[in-house]
């Protein structure tokens, strides 16, 4: 599990077939699990001045790949006695985004975001979202594509600061929002009036009772 704070900007060394070689400060153990931009990976080696990632096959066909290159955010999993900030991230990327407008405001830069609509129900407005794997809320949600307002503290901090109209992002969207609208969806196989899904307000609702 991740918080959707980076805690370093990682540069990628080389990425062939399914091995993803990452040069960094952080002091990585096999088998720890480490989000690369929003993707929970396994180190399989250790380098003295980083470690390699294995990608598995599902892993690829859902991501974009060209984000595999240059600078990248990096998280490790949170441990146990970590203080708990920004939201649960679990590092499974939903689907590919895609900036289509950037706005700069007076004190922070307004980001339009569009993804495949099948998405938007567990996009939720005031909610959390995880974009290469920066733990966000959302301000607006519209059919296809959501708002983010990102605070000039965030854009310093992070690979956001490069973004441009046009850049894929790995997108995961609210873990509650979507396990919720799985269970009540398919709570009864046999009622042909059961509820096939829930609305933005029922879906936070329901998740701030957790």
């Amino acid at each position: 599990m991740f918080t959707g704070l980076i805690r370093e900007i990682a540069t990628v060394k080389s990425y062939q077939n399914n091995i993803l070689t990452i040069q960094s400060e952080h002091k990585a153990k096999l088998g720890d699990s480490i989000a690369i931009n929003g993707v929970c990976l396994t180190v399989i080696k250790v380098h003295s001045d980083g470690f390699d990632l294995e990608l598995a096959d599902e892993t690829r066909s859902i991501i974009d790949e060209s984000k595999l290159s240059g600078q990248v955010h990096m998280e490790p999993a949170m441990k146990m006695d970590d203080r708990f900030e920004g939201h649960i991230v679990q590092g499974h990327v939903d689907c590919i985004g895609t900036v289509v407008r950037i706005t700069p405001r007076e004190n922070a830069t307004d980001f339009i975001i569009k993804v495949e609509k099948q998405y938007i129900a567990y996009i939720i407005p005031k909610g959390s979202i995880t974009i290469d794997g920066i733990s966000l809320t959302v301000n607006e949600v519209g059919e296809d594509h959501f708002r983010l307002t990102i605070i000039p503290h965030t854009l310093k901090e992070t690979l956001m600061k490069h973004y441009r109209v046009g850049t894929k992002l790995n997108i995961e969207t609210d873990l509650f929002a979507r396990y919720i609208d799985h269970i009540l969806a398919h709570r009864s196989t046999t009622n042909r009036n059961a509820k096939k899904g829930l609305s933005w307000e029922e879906i936070d609702s329901l998740q701030m009772t957790y």
